[in-house]
């Protein structure tokens, strides 16, 4: 089970650092994105990381933002700069995989989710 935590009420150009955890495992051998949704709107990709954590992917609305990293037993989700356009539920997801260097940007990519955690960034 993942536990996506951190999130809360900043301002804009604000910093939040969001953490996933894995109840009783830890992500070896899995890669891990984090997605949001914002309220209205679909579930998208924010960033992902590889299994060995030696590549990552951060989507275009938060490159140079956002950072993602990832240590023994958990993933984290470094949110600088924050705008209130980035408010919205994010979630973190895992896979397990065979591949150290592969990043999944996709959805449907992801076989385990979290319940969330809001981000609301004030204007």
């Amino acid at each position: 089970q993942l536990q996506a935590s951190g999130g809360g009420l900043v301002q804009a150009g604000g910093s939040l650092r969001l953490s996933c955890a894995a109840s009783g495992v830890t992500f070896s051998g899995y890669a891990v994105g984090w997605f949001r949704q914002a309220p209205g709107k679909e579930r998208v990709f924010v960033a992902a990381i590889s299994r060995s954590g030696g590549s990552t992917y951060v989507g275009d609305p938060v490159k140079g933002r956002f950072t993602i990293s990832k240590d023994y037993d958990k993933v984290y989700l470094q949110m600088n700069s924050l705008k209130p356009e980035d408010t919205a539920v994010y979630y973190c997801a895992t896979r397990k995989t065979d591949y150290n260097g592969s990043v999944y940007i996709r959805l449907v990519n992801y076989e385990y989710w979290g319940q969330g955690t809001l981000v609301t960034v004030s204007s």
